[in-house]
């Protein structure tokens, strides 16, 4: 699908290694078969930066966008900017790609060229998954066409898209980062398992010296000396709990865990890394690539005051915002993108978006989820076959019912849920607040009370001392908690990973409030929508009982003394901005959603395309990067942002306060 919009055709640069990938890496300099990419013009002097003062807040501006007119196929992800070349890098999933900006206007973006993965070494079905570019490299993590086999990482100069480097890491390599000197890239990789969980490749951090960029050397931080902390780190809240092969047991600990996002301190010596599947933190010593720790999180109680949350969709009927407490449900922090930065009392703080992610694997093979015939012969052990996926996220509704756990067979009973129990009930102590009594969880599997949300069945029952789940006299598992995904929150903490703030209900209240509004211009009301999806028409609490509003993406800006987190709300859309320069008594200070069409019909199976596509402004923002204004193409502070649905590339100008 092209945009009517459609800028201009991409020039589409064939770089091609000769040499064989080595994991020490290699100067692949001279291995093009095709002409390099024509010199680029010599772009205009940047305008002098404003005096970096320190302002008292600022506000958004949409000033540019790049449109691949390409809807939710992922054409516009992980953002990065090179001040030399004045250049923008964008990730195009669509294409296995990574477009190039020419961002000399930052309000008229355009396509100068675009990097294609599956010209390199790892050959057809490649593809690039993340960016970072530091002082005139530009750093690619690129994913093999079966994702559980080792990927690479590849260097380009920003200037003249020369390849100038490749380097073997571990397997779903995503997001990468430079330490501040630019002499290190931390490589995430992720080590997702095949869809039906028969291989499970170890999660890593590759640490590369590229202070030689034509030889990069690659050492790997793993996880392996942890496999014999398994119980502890159970103990402490870590989650490890994927399958094994057979589905008899839980995977070993390097192969559970899943490095999703990097953050490195202001002095280059540690990293932190969000295990997001997991629930979990990695401390990462830099010079030794050794991983230190693995901490845990926790959970945050929606019991509790100023944890509220809206759990309720009403499937679509009488949808109304209803944000309230909710006893004994817990909610997974599960942060997606996580950034370090130094307060003004000398410390290291992280701040994290609290998006959340269920394991959900082999969810379109029928063979996983049994068959209708289980019901008849009572067979629920063997209901559904384990090798063939693992799927963890189950409705309320579904799993604690007064007929068990047959009754979903042939439809979305887990063959793992079906190993552990006959069925399940509420402990009518906790939650007599919904309705439960003793034997039948009643009005609490109502739609318009815990139905509907969406939470794991791996957690919350009652167990004995070894572990394993207590069963009544039926086989049934009673749940004294329930555990649903993500914050709706964004989170401080400590250097070792401790909570020193939480935003808790803060960011539903918001777009539930009259303040919030909507649209470049700022004037629909946010409450219309509230929790809507961002694939699909606009629907009020279409989201409430999945993850709410979902804040996945980040980046954080120095402007002065004051430090800005700039948050990707990837379902309801829109970037929150906070002040976090007291770490903890952040401001939230300004919203901004450039979704402009709110009562457009559309859907996957209906997508728009070209004008009705352009009219509809910006859905999903996924990728974040701050540029400040001394390595700005304007002399302004400026905020890049790829946004996944609806296949853009947003350019915010920050109009500062003083």
């Amino acid at each position: 699908m092209t945009s009517a919009k459609a800028l201009r055709q991409p020039l589409l640069i064939s770089l091609i290694a000769a040499a064989a990938l080595a994991a020490c890496g290699g100067n692949d300099n001279n291995t093009q078969s095709t002409p390099p990419a024509p010199t680029p013009e010599v772009p205009a002097p940047t305008p002098a930066p404003e005096p970096e003062k320190t302002p008292i807040g600022l506000t958004l501006e949409k000033i540019g966008s790049y449109q691949s007119g390409i809807f939710l196929q992922s054409a516009a992800e992980i953002t990065a900017f090179d001040a030399a070349s004045k250049r923008g890098f964008v990730v195009n999933a669509q294409k296995g790609a990574l477009d190039v900006l020419d961002m000399s206007n930052p309000a008229a973006p355009r396509m100068v060229a675009s990097l294609d993965a599956t010209k390199l070494s790892l050959g057809a079905g490649a593809s690039i998954n993340s960016v970072a570019v530091h002082d005139g490299l530009v750093a690619v993590a690129i994913q093999a066409a079966i994702k559980t086999s080792n990927g690479a990482v590849a260097i380009y100069s920003a200037d003249k898209l020369e390849l100038l480097s490749q380097v073997a890491v571990g397997a779903l390599p995503d997001m990468l980062t430079f330490t501040p000197d630019g002499k290190t890239l931390l490589v995430a990789n992720e080590g997702e398992p095949s869809d039906d969980y028969q291989i499970d490749p170890e999660g890593s951090i590759s640490v590369i010296d590229v202070s030689t960029p034509a030889k990069p050397v690659a050492r790997t931080a793993d996880f392996k000396a942890f496999n014999s902390q398994k119980a502890a780190l159970l103990a402490k809240g870590v989650r490890i709990f994927g399958p094994t092969a057979d589905g008899k047991g839980t995977a070993a600990v390097a192969n559970d865990l899943e490095p999703e996002y990097i953050a490195v301190a202001p002095d280059g010596k540690t990293a932190w890394v969000t295990l997001q599947e997991n629930n979990a933190l990695a401390i990462v010593d830099i010079a030794n690539a050794t991983v230190t720790d693995v901490v845990a999180l926790g959970f945050k109680d929606h019991g509790k005051a100023g944890n509220e949350l809206d759990f309720a969709d009403s499937d679509g009927k009488n949808a109304v915002i209803h944000i309230t407490s909710a006893p004994h449900v817990y909610g997974m922090y599960q942060p997606d993108s996580i950034a370090a930065y130094k307060a003004a009392d000398g410390a290291t703080y992280l701040v994290t978006a609290n998006e959340g992610d269920a394991r959900a694997w082999g969810e379109g093979n029928k063979a996983y989820f049994g068959t209708a015939a289980d019901k008849a012969t009572g067979a629920l052990a063997s209901a559904g076959d384990v090798s063939k996926g693992f799927v963890e996220e189950w409705r309320i509704k579904h799993l604690v019912h007064k007929d068990g756990f047959l009754r979903r067979a042939g439809d979305d009973l887990p063959a793992h849920l079906a190993q552990l129990g006959k069925g399940a009930y509420l402990n009518a102590s906790n939650f007599a607040w919904c309705g439960a009594v003793s034997g039948d969880p009643k009005t609490c599997r109502d739609d318009d009370k815990l139905g509907r949300l969406k939470i794991t069945w791996t957690m919350g029952y009652q167990t004995d001392a070894s572990g394993a789940p207590v069963q009544d006299a039926k086989g049934y598992l009673t749940y004294d908690k329930l555990y649903a995904y993500g914050g709706r929150s964004i989170s401080i903490w400590d250097a070792k990973g401790q909570q020193v703030w939480d935003s808790g209900a803060a960011i539903e209240t918001f777009i539930a409030s009259p303040e919030c509004k909507l649209g470049t211009k700022r004037d629909v009301a946010c409450a219309t929508y509230f929790n809507t999806g961002h694939d699909a028409t606009a629907t009020l609490d279409a989201r409430s009982s999945a993850k709410g509003p979902e804040p996945e993406g980040l980046a954080v800006g120095q402007i002065g003394d004051k430090t800005f987190v700039f948050v990707g709300l990837e379902r309801m859309g829109g970037i929150l901005v906070f002040d976090i320069t007291n770490p903890k008594a952040p401001k939230q200070i300004d919203y901004l959603n450039t979704r402009e069409n709110w009562t457009a019909s559309f859907d996957d199976k209906n997508p728009p395309s070209g004008a009705a596509l352009s009219a509809l402004g910006d859905l999903g923002p996924e990728g974040l990067h701050f540029i400040p204004a001394a390595k700005s193409p304007n002399g302004k502070p400026l905020l890049m942002v790829g946004n996944e649905v609806s296949g853009t590339t947003a350019v915010y100008q920050l109009q500062l306060q003083y």
